[in-house]
C-alpha cells in the first residue's frame, strides 16, 4: 500500500530545512524532506554548533535567536542532542571595548547579561591571559556538536515526529505542487519549501541574483585538548565589530578605528575569535569571512595563522591544531529571504550565517503564514 501524499514537502535537510520539517510536523502536517546528499554535509555541519543569542541584530533577528534557543533547549534531551556549553563570555581587551559592552549592557539586549571586573572574569575563567578591560558574561546562548546533533535530529524527526527523508536526491526542478528529481521521480505535495542553501544556481537563481545573495566562504580550526575548561564559549573584541548588535551601536566607532590599526589584517579576512570545547576537550577555533560567487575551495595557511594569533592573544598560547575545513553559506545583505516564487512555494533562505541561531523560530513564522494563506 503507497504511502500517503505529504502535505508539505521540504527541500533541503541542512538546519534551516529541518527546522521548516519540526515546524510542520507539530502542526501536525505530514512532511516529506528531500536532500541531495546523502548524509549532512553543508554549512549545517561545518560550524561552531553555537546557537547565539546575544550580539544578534537588534529587534527582529534578536527575537528570532531568543524564540530559537528555547526551541533547542526544548527539543535536544528529546532527540538524544548534548548542550555541551552554555551561555558567552565576551571578553573586552580594549577600553574602546569596554565601552561596547557597558553600552550594550544599557540596552533590552542585555537581558540575562552581566558586567564583569577583570577580576571577576579571571576568576571565571582562569585561562584568560594577556590585557584584560572587562568582560560581558551572558546565559542566554548554547552550543551543540552540529556534526552530530544535525544527524541526531534528524533521525529524531524521523521516528517520533514522522516525518520521511529522503537522501541522495537532487531536485531538479520545482512547480506548483510538484517536485521533480533528477532520476525523474515525481512528488506532489500542495505545499513546497525550498531551502536551498548557497545554491544559487540552482533552482531560483533569479530571487538570488534580485537578492544580491553570494556566498560566504569561513575557514575553521580544531585544536588538541588544551588539559583545562571554558566555562562558556568565548569571542572577543573583534566580534564586537561584525556582530550587528553591538557594532550598530554608537559606542562601536572608536573600537573600530582602534582594530583598523591593530589588526588590519584580521579585518581585512573576516576574522573574529569563537572559542567553544566539545565534550572531548578539543577546542573549535575561527573564523574567517570571504566572499565570492564561488570561493576557491582551498585553506589559507596565513588566515589560519592569524586566528590563531588571536586565540593566543586571549589565552597566551595555542594548543595544536589537529583538524582544518571550510565551509560555505549563503550571504546577503539582510539575515534572511522569505519569497514565493511561485503558488504554493516558498524559498527560505538564511542569508546571515544564523541558520544554527534562528531557523527554528523563522520556520514557525512561515509556517504560519502558509497556513494562514
Amino acid at each position: 500500500m503507497s504511502s500517503p501524499q505529504p502535505d508539505l514537502i521540504v527541500v533541503g535537510a541542512g538546519i534551516v530545512g529541518l527546522a521548516h520539517a519540526l515546524a510542520a510536523a507539530r502542526r501536525g502536517l505530514r512532511v516529506q524532506v528531500v536532500d541531495r546528499d546523502t548524509q549532512a554535509n553543508g554549512a549545517s555541519i561545518r560550524n561552531f554548533g553555537f546557537v547565539t543569542v546575544t550580539g544578534q541584530q537588534r529587534g527582529k533577528v534578536w527575537n528570532l535567536a531568543r524564540r530559537s534557543a528555547a526551541i533547542w533547549r526544548e527539543i535536544a534531551p528529546r532527540a538524544g542532542i548534548a548542550v555541551e556549553q552554555e551561555g558567552l563570555l565576551l571578553a573586552a581587551r580594549r577600553p574602546e571595548a569596554v565601552d561596547v559592552i557597558e553600552a550594550f549592557a544599557e540596552t533590552e539586549m542585555s537581558e540575562g547579561c552581566r558586567l564583569l571586573t577583570p577580576e571577576q572574569a579571571r576568576a571565571h575563567c582562569p585561562e584568560l591571559k594577556g590585557d584584560l578591560g572587562g568582560a560581558l558574561l551572558s546565559s542566554a546562548d548554547l552550543r551543540v556538536e552540529s556534526r552530530t546533533a544535525i544527524p541526531l535530529l534528524s533521525r529524531w524527526l524521523e521516528e517520533e515526529a514522522g516525518v520521511v527523508i529522503r537522501r541522495g536526491a537532487a531536485v531538479s526542478r520545482i512547480e506548483p505542487g510538484l517536485v521533480l528529481l533528477a532520476d525523474g521521480t515525481r512528488l506532489s505535495a500542495p505545499r513546497i519549501i525550498a531551502c536551498p542553501g548557497d545554491d544559487w544556481a540552482g533552482l531560483f537563481p533569479a530571487a538570488y541574483a534580485e537578492e544580491g545573495i553570494t556566498r560566504c566562504q569561513l575557514q575553521m580550526l580544531r585544536l588538541a585538548a588544551p588539559g583545562w575548561r571554558l566555562p562558556n564559549p568565548v569571542m572577543s573584541d573583534l566580534s564586537m565589530v561584525r556582530y550587528l548588535g553591538y557594532s550598530e551601536l554608537c559606542a562601536t566607532g572608536p573600537l573600530r578605528r582602534r582594530l583598523a590599526r591593530e589588526a588590519g589584517e584580521e579585518l581585512d579576512h573576516g576574522i573574529h575569535l569563537i572559542a567553544v570545547q566539545s565534550a572531548d576537550g578539543s577546542l573549535v577555533v575561527g573564523d574567517s569571512h570571504v566572499y565570492a560567487p564561488t570561493p576557491a575551495p582551498f585553506s589559507d595557511a596565513a588566515i589560519d595563522e592569524l586566528m590563531l594569533r588571536q586565540f593566543a592573544e586571549l589565552f597566551g598560547h595555542a594548543p595544536p591544531v589537529i583538524q582544518r575545513w571550510t565551509g560555505t553559506y549563503a550571504s546577503g545583505p539582510e539575515h534572511s529571504i522569505v519569497r514565493q516564487p511561485m503558488p504554493g512555494v516558498r524559498l527560505v533562505v538564511v542569508t546571515s550565517g544564523t541558520g544554527a541561531s534562528t531557523s527554528f523560530a523563522l520556520a514557525e513564522d512561515v509556517l504560519s503564514s502558509i497556513l494562514d494563506d
